[in-house]
């Protein structure tokens, strides 16, 4: 069965033209034996055979093979060719072009004005003389509704269809916009990993070069200060090595990670541990907390620790000798507010947004992407005076 159902999806002209010429045969037949009205039998055997042809060709063009079904009916009337076999060829006419017929509303509205109109004027033209008028009304009531079904049946089939369609065009637009939707949240993802790998590679490397500059300059002067140079070097490459496996962590499982070789989100209280390191490298840091410390939500605390991470980093990278910086962390009732101020050379905000070799430019960005992902404010330039200031406000409720 199911083959067959597929043979006639594949070959629907010719299973319509076996159909036409089964048809054509039993309405010959009818033709060479019964009554056909006044005119010779040639005409009627060349509406039959146009009927049939009709049948034949209804799917290639519905509007057109309506019109011709429409002329031969008015022909039979006129031509006095009563109605037989062949007109079954109107009701299949009339479902196509109901059904088929998505292009052209008026010809599905013609083919059932045509068909409520067939009975009516086939009463009309050829009366049964011994039925009485009700009989005719009912009789032709009874012949109406055969006509009217298979125009509401190709209407059913055709609104049917066009339902399918919508549905498959929806999950098809549906589709794509997921997709666009899951090429954004990679992308996005990408960001958020390339800006940690930053904060972790730049602020911790930092801290080695200098250490490691340090320690080959009092080597042979002062071999404790050349120890305690190598110690921090060490300790500064285990913990960038636990942040980065932490990252790596959640690249491979999309969750952090519960070993003891994860280190957690670094959070406001860690600022000054990360001050701290910063002094041990050599960079003189005045570090205040102003207000009433209290938790704040994570994305604000790992966004506060990341820009006061890299403002230092960017202090000892482009202050020059000599540079001191300060920490202000002040808490609002609304929010948290940050301050890093340096009093090094005066470095332009180009030289810190012009990306080069050395990455420079892809810390002040990425402060901003970190800043405007929670609704916050950054504001970074040169200090008056001298040096370079890097001011945020970080709202303890994203802005809607």
């Amino acid at each position: 069965m199911q083959r067959l159902y597929d043979f006639i999806r594949r070959h629907p002209t010719g299973v319509d033209s076996f159909w036409a010429v089964m048809l054509l045969g039993f309405s010959m037949l009818w033709v060479a034996n019964e009554p056909v009205g006044a005119d010779p039998r040639a005409a009627a055997a060349g509406i039959v055979l146009l009927l049939c042809l009709a049948v034949a060709l209804r799917r290639r063009s519905p509007e057109k093979t309506l019109l011709l079904v429409a002329g031969l009916g008015v022909a039979q009337l006129a031509l006095d060719i009563q109605t037989n076999p062949a007109d079954f060829a109107m009701l299949v006419v009339i479902y196509t072009v109901a059904a088929h017929g998505d292009g052209a509303r008026w010809a599905s509205r013609l083919a059932l004005l045509g068909g409520v109109a067939a009975a009516p004027l086939s009463q009309v033209r050829w009366p049964a003389e011994e039925v009485s008028t009700a009989g005719r009304i009912f009789f032709t009531v009874v012949m109406t509704v055969p006509f009217v079904l298979a125009w509401v049946l190709g209407d059913s089939m055709r609104t049917r269809r066009a339902y399918f369609a919508q549905l498959e065009e929806r999950a098809t637009r549906l589709e794509k916009e997921r997709e666009a939707q899951a090429k954004v949240a990679v992308a996005a993802e990408r960001a958020r990993i390339a800006r940690e790998l930053h904060d972790v590679v730049a602020h911790n490397v930092s801290v080695m070069v200098v250490q490691a500059d340090g320690a080959a300059y009092v080597l042979d002067s002062s071999p404790e200060q050349a120890k305690q140079a190598l110690e921090t070097i060490s300790t500064t490459g285990r913990q960038a090595l636990a942040e980065m496996r932490r990252l790596l962590g959640i690249l491979r499982t999309g969750e952090p990670q519960d070993s003891e070789d994860y280190v957690p989100q670094p959070d406001v209280q860690q600022i000054g541990e990360l001050v701290e390191q910063v002094r041990t490298a050599g960079l003189a840091v005045d570090f205040r907390i102003e207000g009433t410390p209290r938790p704040l939500p994570s994305g604000v605390e790992l966004t506060a620790y990341r820009i006061v991470q890299e403002a230092l980093t960017n202090t000892r990278k482009h202050g020059g000798p000599d540079v001191g910086a300060s920490v202000r962390l002040v808490y609002f009732d609304d929010g948290l507010g940050l301050l890093v101020e340096d009093d090094g050379r005066g470095a332009t905000q180009e030289l810190y947004q012009d990306g080069g070799a050395d990455g420079r430019g892809h810390g002040l960005i990425g402060m901003r992407e970190r800043v405007g992902m929670v609704g916050g404010t950054l504001d970074a330039g040169p200090r008056p005076g001298g040096g370079f200031r890097i001011s945020a406000l970080l709202p303890l409720k994203p802005a809607h």
